[in-house]
């Protein structure tokens, strides 16, 4: 009897879990687009609000340090409660904190709701690899994960020309009710649809006696989390940049008005699509083919790491040029973003999957947040964008040279080891 109803959950899993990477690389891509309406909007907004290029930067500080929080205890929280009702309460949060921004008048409350926004969102990406590590074997995660990531693309891409749409025709404030109430329908989707892997959890019995017994300080402790953070904190300093302050250079430097932006914004996102899925895809072929984890997720990483620092020459190029080199860059980012998501799920057991992509994505939404204090600092004294394309055209390396000598063999740790002494 037992085997029999292993079985069928078993085809159960077979059948069901593309159709939940689905499900969840929508959430995602609904992440990207409400974030993105903030930078696609504020020419639009500036009218009704001012707001200099420090004011910006601190919209995006603001933003970036609750959600850098919140992506450390969404993940915790992932770990206790699980994955189906976490989803629900992260969503509704985030969907609602995004509708608030309509009703801003000023930019403290503006502050506020981006705040606010930041706290929903950070446990997107722990629910989404908890999804990954309970229904897809190890072999076809990284294009799981590459699917759900090239989900920022589809938020991303979409943001330009249909934020541009409303701002044209319904106003700034209507962007953001539109996109909550996109969200709200999401949850029903979510909660209607979903269910646990019933042979993920009887595989993982004492996953969440383990996840109480494990603090964050036993976790960050261990050299491979530690590593995986400071990459994670090097890699998003540059995707940040690129993602909140895209758009205002293309209107500040480029002289785009909002038609230009609708026009060309979405080019480079959609490139980051394709980086998404086919470095997910190369990761897992080379699997498949005999090559070790190891191998395969580290060769991925520094060919995207390599080819990261064209971006130093967009201030120098015509704007085709330079929308060809965003392209570049956003493909092999998001390439390389969605194969550091993978590696929780390579490395530790199902118990502590959603702490360890918390804590790493923390790491990413810290750099991300630092970096943008330091872009608008460095803006409003006098210097160009050429230095920041400079200093982001180094980061990937940077972490790619970690996680090469610092970080180890990539192979997967047995509970056991996670335990605290």
């Amino acid at each position: 009897m037992l085997r029999n109803a292993k079985q069928t959950v078993r085809s159960s899993s077979i059948h069901g879990k593309w159709y939940f990477v689905v499900l969840v690389t929508a959430a995602i891509a609904i992440s990207y687009f409400d974030r993105q309406t903030l930078p696609v909007a504020i020419s639009a907004i500036q009218r009704t609000i001012p707001l200099g290029d420090q004011q910006f930067s601190w919209l995006q500080f603001a933003f970036l340090i609750p959600y850098a929080v919140l992506y450390a205890v969404g993940g915790r929280m992932l770990d206790i409660v699980g994955t189906r009702r976490g989803f629900i309460l992260i969503m509704l949060w985030w969907s609602g904190a995004c509708a608030l921004h309509g009703c801003a008048p000023n930019f403290g409350l503006l502050l506020g709701a981006r705040c606010l926004l930041g706290m929903g969102e950070g446990g997107a990406f722990p629910a989404a690899t908890r999804v990954v590590a309970e229904w897809v074997p190890l072999h076809e995660r990284s294009t799981a994960m590459g699917i759900i990531n090239a989900g920022t693309a589809v938020g991303s891409v979409l943001a330009p020309p249909l934020i541009g749409i409303i701002l044209l025709t319904l106003g700034w404030r209507m962007v953001f009710f539109a996109a909550g109430a996109v969200g709200f329908a999401w949850v029903i989707w979510w909660a209607v649809t979903y269910r646990g892997n019933s042979e993920a959890s009887i595989a993982t019995l004492d996953a969440r006696t383990i996840a109480r017994r494990l603090s964050f300080l036993n976790v960050l402790g261990m050299r491979k989390v530690q590593v995986l953070v400071f990459a994670k904190f090097m890699s998003d300093s540059a995707w940040y940049f690129y993602l909140f302050w895209l758009p205002k250079y293309l209107y500040d430097v480029r002289g785009f008005d909002i038609k230009h932006v609708s026009y060309y914004g979405w080019i480079p996102y959609a490139a980051s699509g394709v980086g998404s899925f086919l470095g997910g895809w190369l990761s897992s072929s080379l699997l498949r083919r005999g090559y070790s984890l190891d191998f395969s997720r580290k060769f991925v990483l520094g060919l995207n790491a390599v080819f990261m620092p064209v971006v130093m020459l967009v201030p120098h190029v015509p704007v085709a040029w330079a929308l060809m080199l965003f392209s570049i860059a956003f493909f092999c980012q998001q390439s390389w973003s969605g194969l550091i998501m993978t590696l929780p799920a390579d490395i530790f057991p199902l118990s502590a999957v959603g702490s360890v992509a918390g804590l790493v994505g923390f790491g990413g939404a810290i750099g991300g947040a630092v970096f943008g204090i330091v872009a608008g600092f460095l803006l409003g004294h006098g210097f160009g964008y050429g230095t920041l394309f400079f200093i982001v055209g180094t980061f990937h390396l940077i972490g790619f040279l970690a996680i090469l000598l610092l970080g180890g063999e990539i192979s997967p740790l047995k509970t056991p080891d996670l335990l605290p002494i």
